[in-house]
């Protein structure tokens, strides 16, 4: 039988196991194997090999007796360690959830992933308690991203070891979480792509939390169509709902405002090279300013980021503990900024987000897509962002700011690999879209990737 090779894109891999050209527990003990022999031992936090080879014999099984489940039947998964899979630990990224009880059963999308025939193979790596869009984690190591060629550069977080997971090609796809960019900011750095569903769309339960107001869900994959076939699965579907749009006559609105500042000459060039040739392919292309994305970051600054609110309400009293000097200071220290956060600004907070969401919709018409760079900048270096923590918040803000705008609106993304910026390393055009427009986008999305690709 042919090599798996999980560097593979989904839709290249069922297409061997379906027509029986590769075998599922095969290809499961390939993925093992080339994860414990990976120089880098911080991409995952813990393998899972004994059910990863029973679900791939069961796949075996069916597909040897007529009765797949479908597409992703036998296709191996990674889940960020805020997922629970029965009978381990949920860690969320922190030794102090370490002595932890087991879960009891599988999160409501790893079940749903299970029931499609996927295989788990274990937990990726992650910003501890996912509260950092750069990946730093003192505790189980840092990620190296697989395109740096000159120095340890950043993987991006919170998901950082399912997008250096994806992108080192030791898995097809690894599920991550996104609350302030942590599924996109981890597909731009490591040039995957990344899919982060409009909050609400999947089950959260079995999910660890950072802020409930803001958390979804998405994978880490190589192509748009796996992300599709994903999000029909953690729906419980049999089938993909998604049809390929056009980029014939398709509304592309670039926002001005925040999104270009302090932008690398690198990373601009990328995107407008990629929007140019979306422009060629027949989108309607148009600028304008967004004076709602500068009041949002005003409004912050008056009464405090929402998720840092929600964060400190989470680990109130684990931050008041011994507990607390287990923790990555950083952590620690952003948290305990969500204490200055009053009841009356939080109720401040939400009644402004309702009010600017409704807004933003009257601006925006629905089929409408928003095009941006996914970030600012390319990975950077990752040694000084761990010495110095003055260095590491002003980072963190930084890498944070693009992505954060389609949490607090809800928006819907997908971020696509484009080209390359300084230092050879991937750059990302962002799609979003309005909430609750998640079929829309991805469908823009699939016919968009290849011209964005160039």
């Amino acid at each position: 039988m042919a090599q798996g090779n999980p560097g593979k894109s989904i839709a290249q891999l069922s297409v061997m196991i379906q027509s029986g050209a590769l075998d599922p527990v095969a290809l499961a003990e390939e993925v093992l194997d080339g994860i414990r022999s990976r120089a880098d031992r911080s991409i995952f936090v813990s393998l899972s090999p004994d059910r990863a080879l029973a679900e791939a014999a069961a796949s075996r099984r069916r597909l040897s007796e007529g009765r797949s489940l479908g597409l992703l039947d036998g296709i191996p998964i990674a889940w960020k360690d805020l997922f629970d899979l029965e009978g381990v630990a949920t860690t969320a990224g922190s030794v102090v959830l370490a002595d932890a009880p087991p879960a009891a059963r599988d999160a409501a999308v790893v079940d749903a992933l299970k029931g499609a025939g996927m295989v788990t193979v274990g937990r990726t790596n992650m910003s501890e308690f996912a509260f950092s869009g750069l990946g730093i984690n003192p505790h189980y190591g840092t990620p190296e991203n697989p395109h740096a060629r000159d120095v340890a550069r950043l993987p991006g977080g919170s998901s950082s070891g399912a997008g250096v997971a994806v992108a080192a090609g030791l898995v097809p796809v690894a599920m991550g979480t996104d609350t302030g960019g942590s599924i996109r900011i981890p597909a731009a750095f490591n040039g995957v792509v990344g899919y982060k569903a409009t909050r609400g769309r999947y089950s959260m339960d079995g999910v660890f939390p950072l802020a409930k107001r803001l958390d979804s869900l998405g994978p880490l994959c190589h192509t748009v169509q796996d992300a599709v076939w994903i999000d029909a699965a953690m729906r419980r579907l049999s089938a993909p709902s998604v049809g390929r749009g056009s980029v014939e006559g398709l509304s592309l609105i670039v926002p001005e405002t925040i999104f270009f500042d302090g932008i690398e000459t690198g990373v601009a060039d990328a995107f407008e090279t990629a929007l140019a040739r979306l422009g060629k392919a027949g989108a309607r292309i148009s600028r304008r300013p967004f004076p709602l994305f500068a009041e949002l970051f005003d409004l912050m600054a008056k009464h405090g980021p929402l998720v840092t609110a929600e964060a400190f309400a989470l680990h109130r009293e684990r931050l008041s503990s011994p507990a607390a000097e287990r923790m990555d200071h950083r952590v620690v220290m952003r948290c305990r900024l969500g204490e200055k956060t009053s009841m009356p600004d939080y109720i401040a907070i939400l009644d402004a987000r309702e009010r600017m969401i409704a807004a933003l919709a009257r601006e925006v018409p629905r089929d409408a897509i928003l095009v941006s760079p996914t970030l600012p900048h390319v990975a950077p270096p990752t040694a000084p962002l761990a010495e110095d923590d003055a260095l590491f918040v002003a980072m963190n803000g930084r890498t944070l700011r693009n992505t954060l705008i389609g949490n607090f609106f809800d928006w819907c993304g997908v971020s696509i690999p484009c080209g390359a910026g300084d230092a050879g390393m991937p750059v990302g055009l962002l799609l979003s879209g309005l909430p609750d427009t998640d079929e829309h986008l991805l469908s823009v999305a699939m016919a968009a990737e290849p011209v964005v690709r160039g």
